[in-house]
């Protein structure tokens, strides 16, 4: 399950209107690389592909999440952080050993059972 903040699900909101895809959703993944290891990778999308994983958080904003990305993405709290220092989404996630100074790239703790070819790549997305 992905848990999705108010704060994040009225940025999501926002940004689909302002896209004029009020219907659709934001696509989280995951790529081998970055700074730590893994990446989230984000795209808006007008619905769920076949076999996504589909959350709903406050005002109805939803989220979409490959099979594979989800393994590492279970029990993940999505939050926005809308400080002057920084914007940006903001990942709690329970499988993340360490996250880089960007917030974007994290490691996992047992990285033989996420290897690269256990996570959605670019093609997936």
């Amino acid at each position: 399950m992905i848990e999705i903040q108010e704060s994040a699900a009225r940025q999501i909101r926002k940004l689909l209107a302002k896209q004029h895809m009020e219907e659709g959703g934001l696509r989280i993944g995951l790529k081998a690389g970055g700074c730590s290891g893994f990446e989230y990778v984000f795209a808006w999308e007008q619905g769920p592909k076949e076999g996504d994983h589909v959350f709903e958080g406050p005002e109805g904003a939803r989220v979409f999440v490959d099979p594979r990305s989800f393994r590492l993405l279970d029990g993940t709290v999505l939050g926005y952080d809308t400080s002057l220092i920084s914007r940006g989404f903001l990942f709690e996630n329970p499988h993340a050993k360490s996250t880089c100074g960007c917030g974007i790239s994290f490691s996992v703790v047992d990285a033989h059972s996420a290897s690269p070819d256990g996570v959605a790549g670019e093609d997936h997305q």
